[in-house]
């Protein structure tokens, strides 16, 4: 296949290239990062808050380097590419762990003129050209491997590994004389050590340490690398992660640094596909155990690492960032931004995705994000959720998947929204996605638009960004999960200084796209553009300075699709006689001459043309008459250039002609409106349980053929913290379904039922107690205790008997000491509408002489009746 990924449209003129990488190299030496009395980092000039918020970004190292000799990428263009997306998206703050294994001998000695540190000097220039501010561990104790098998790489950490590198002798000696060359080090390109850059606002030691020693080692080791630090003549202020072995905080506290670092990966990690829920519970309030301990208030606070992983939604990271600020956060950077020149494989960290180009809505909520951040004051409280969801003119929205800003000057959103803007005359800048009341657009790209004068607009659009497989699953560059596409689209922008018949002139370089506004509306396509109000004289070549950006300035791979793609999940089951709605997203490079849904129901097949709503997206109805008790097949056929492909196979050809081979239809079981509704069966169901791990629980056979049962065997309930020895003792085991999108087509039928049933068994040829709770989309959960026998049973609840429950949150944070149970800001009283996911529970009602015991269950399946 042909890959469009290493043709960049990033071109700039000489004189610009010159102005973007030639950073100041007079800097003023009374701006040194200090930390007051209070714990706060402040600007040395003018006192000042520091507060920075950004990205983790590993282009010059690792995986990523290694891709792009794969790939056969500039690396250096996909640097200059990517920070300028970051300009784009507000980023301020840049933070990596160097990998010392590839830059240092198994002596500490850095290694000059190696060429990953000769790429960081060339992205830290880069990045200091756009204004960005920089916090750099020195040390990872990482191997270069991840996702692949570790290298052979010349650095202690790779002689030593990590928990030697805490206390070997030889590995401590290493890491002094690392660390005291790393800060000498001068960045060839800026010609200032890094010990001097007064962009570089701090360093942290290393890497989530993770010890295990007695609090005066611990003590003693990190005073001795601070030592080594300050030796340089360095005064930026030190920081440490203190997140880790967090029984040790008080060690922390009484040794030489100014500052504490901190990570949240509020849904876990690697789910190994998108987890369902609304998961604004899991990031309502970041609490940190001994923010009242005298010695933590006096040192500044960052984070050094976040994300919600494995969620695709855009509505999270905007809460996120107002949790940080309520928690004294000063400093917060995303981990991590993909390279975009391998985003379309999500091969680096699969557990994590973020990216302009390919995830533009999840971009634009971390853009949305850095405004909070830079908007709400430091331990700022907004209350708990859902009172939270909107606050200082930010919005966060589960259900329609949206975060958004509105204010005198900004108007930012991630998805289609309704909601006013009362000012748009005094906007300055726009971004978003989809529509809006000043801007329509059908592609599937951000845009930008920003104000340069009175009736003077710059438009910047980005290709169209679809995800055609499970981005967070096991991938390889071999495999797209993504693709981008360049289509024509009509865009509407309605600004009352530009007028409704404005003109549209491409800016960025081989553009020679021409169009022009008629009653608001235009076609357009990707690239960067002026709009202009029909009498305005103001001229614009596209080479002048915009804040941090030039004017023309385009980044984006070229969009080449070379194949159709038909995106559709057919339901889990629908109703007999009830008509089904059928849609799907036809992505193809140009417009398909027809779409057609081919329907095997009642009588001969029915053939009913797919039309075109929006953008990609194609429907249909299939009238009830159509929908018997039983199973429905259908398929879905695309005809382009005189050729016709039915899916879901794409073979070439129709579904009726005599050698059609592909008997593999889309295939929906249809229900009577008497049967039950299940909830979840264990068969189908137990890949999305979000549960704790443990080896005694998964699918297991339960005898019957094709059918199964979701096995929890439970060997201590009391859940033992090794990162919080001397947390809260709760004894809990919790798993959790989400099945809305299971009965979306019959979810008019929850406020019906008046039974939920749990068909299941007690494991250890005991009894157990089970608190089932049905869980609404504001996180507020209603439950009760069923009692399980060891043989195979069903056991009943009346939904009237249910009452409010706490929510664990799940999948488990990390780090593991954030708050086990969410506690709203309301109780909502039972919306049967409402509820979307199952929660289990073992513990809650099991007497106290029994928790020490072992417990397990078998579940089935779960319906209403």
């Amino acid at each position: 296949m042909k890959h469009p990924l290493i043709h960049y449209t990033f071109i700039l003129a000489s004189l610009l290239v010159t102005w973007l990488s030639t950073p100041s190299v007079a800097q003023k030496k009374s701006n040194t990062v200090y930390v007051d009395e209070q714990g706060v980092m402040r600007w040395g000039d003018s006192k000042k808050e520091v507060h920075g918020f950004g990205v983790n970004y590993t282009a010059p190292f690792a995986h990523a380097y290694r891709a792009a000799k794969t790939l056969n990428v500039d690396l250096e263009k996909a640097i200059d590419a990517d920070v300028y997306h970051f300009a784009r998206l507000g980023f301020d703050a840049y933070r990596v762990h160097v990998w010392d294994t590839e830059i240092s001998d198994s002596l500490g000695n850095l290694l000059e003129g190696n060429e990953h540190l000769r790429l960081f000097d060339y992205m830290l220039m880069k990045m200091k050209a756009r204004g960005m501010k920089l916090l750099i561990t020195p040390i990872a104790y990482w191997n270069n491997g991840y996702p692949e098998p570790d290298g052979n790489t010349p650095g202690f950490a790779a002689k030593y590994g990590k928990a030697d590198c805490l206390t070997n002798e030889g590995a401590i000696r290493a890491q002094e004389n690392y660390l005291y060359q790393f800060l000498n080090h001068v960045n060839p390109y800026t010609k200032v050590a890094y010990k001097d850059d007064e962009d570089l606002v701090a360093f942290e030691i290393s890497n989530e340490p993770h010890h295990d020693g007695t609090p005066a080692s611990v003590t003693t080791f990190i005073n001795r690398m601070v030592k080594a630090m300050r030796k340089t003549g360095c005064k930026k202020p030190i920081f440490y992660n203190i997140s880790h072995s967090i029984q040790l905080a008080d060690a922390y506290f009484k040794s030489d640094i100014q500052g504490g670092t901190f990570q949240w990966y509020p849904t876990g990690l690697g789910s190994q596909h998108e987890i369902q829920g609304n998961f604004l519970p899991n990031v309502d309030h970041y609490v940190i155990p001994f923010a009242n301990a005298p010695g933590f208030k006096k040192i500044a606070k960052v984070v050094y690492e976040f994300d919600a992983a494995d969620v695709g939604r855009s509505y999270i990271y905007p809460a996120m960032a107002r949790s940080f600020r309520e928690a004294g956060i000063q400093w917060a950077t995303h981990f991590a931004y993909d390279p975009t020149f391998m985003a379309y494989a999500n091969t680096e960290y699969n557990t994590h995705y973020m990216n302009l180009v390919y995830a533009p809505q999840k971009a634009l909520s971390l853009k949305i994000a850095s405004e909070v951040f830079h908007t709400v004051p430091l331990y700022k409280s907004y209350g708990r959720y859902p009172a939270n969801a909107a606050f200082d003119g930010f919005r966060v929205s589960y259900e329609q998947d949206l975060a958004e800003v509105i204010t005198d000057k900004k108007f930012f959103h991630t998805n289609t929204t309704t909601s006013p803007v009362p000012h748009p005359e005094t906007l300055e800048e726009i971004a978003g996605a989809g529509n809006s009341n000043l801007v329509r657009y059908e592609g599937l790209g951000a845009y930008f638009l920003d104000r340069l004068e009175k009736g003077v607009w710059r438009l910047e659009i980005l290709p169209d960004a679809i995800w055609v497989s499970n981005v967070f699953g096991k991938n390889s560059l071999k495999k797209e999960v993504a693709v981008l596409n360049t289509r024509a689209w009509p865009m509407a922008v309605t600004l009352p200084d530009l007028g409704s018949d404005f003109s549209v002139t491409a800016l960025n370089d081989n553009n020679t796209y021409t169009t022009k506004a008629s009653n608001n509306t235009f076609t357009i396509l990707p690239g960067t553009y002026l709009l202009k109000e029909r009498n305005s004289t103001a001229s614009r070549k596209g080479d002048e300075k915009w804040k941090n950006i030039v004017l023309k300035e385009f980044s984006a791979p070229a969009a080449v699709l070379d194949k159709t793609y038909v995106l559709h999940t057919p339901p889990s089951e629908v109703k007999e006689a009830k008509a089904l709605n059928v849609e799907a997203s036809v992505v193809s490079a140009s417009e398909p001459e027809a779409v057609e849904l081919i329907v095997f129901g009642v009588g001969r097949p029915q053939t009913y043309a797919m039309k075109r709503d929006k953008g990609y997206r194609y429907v249909a109805t299939i009238p009830g008459d159509q929908l018997n008790v039983g199973f429905l097949r259908y398929y879905i056929t695309v005809k382009e250039k005189d050729a016709v492909h039915t899916y879901p196979s794409g073979l070439t050809g129709l579904p009726l002609q005599w050698d059609f081979y592909d008997d593999n239809a889309y295939q929906v079981p249809v229900v009577s409106n008497t049967n039950d509704l299940y909830l979840f069966n264990a068969i189908t169901d137990a890949r999305d349980v979000m549960r704790q791990w443990s080896k005694t629980s998964g699918l297991m056979p339960n005898g019957k053929p094709g059918d199964g049962e979701f096995v929890v065997n439970v060997e201590h309930l009391l859940n033992s913290d090794p990162e919080n020895k001397n947390g809260e003792k709760i004894y809990d085991y919790s798993f959790r379904y989400t099945f809305a999108r299971k009965i979306a087509a019959r979810k008019d039928e929850l406020p019906l039922r008046k039974k939920l049933i749990v068909k299941g068994r007690a494991l250890n040829d005991r009894p157990c107690t089970l608190q089932v709770a049905l869980v609404m989309n504001d996180g507020t959960a209603y439950g009760a205790t069923v009692t399980l026998d060891p043989n195979a049973t069903e056991a009943t609840l009346n939904l009237n008997q249910l009452h409010p429950v706490k929510l664990v949150t799940l999948p488990r944070p990390y780090p593991s000491f954030l708050p086990y149970y969410f506690e709203s800001s309301k109780q909502s009283p039972l919306n049967l509408s409402a509820v979307e996911a199952l929660q289990f529970s073992i513990g809650p009602s099991i007497p106290a002489t029994e928790l020490d015991r072992k417990h397990g269950v078998a579940i089935e399946s779960v319906r209403l009746e």
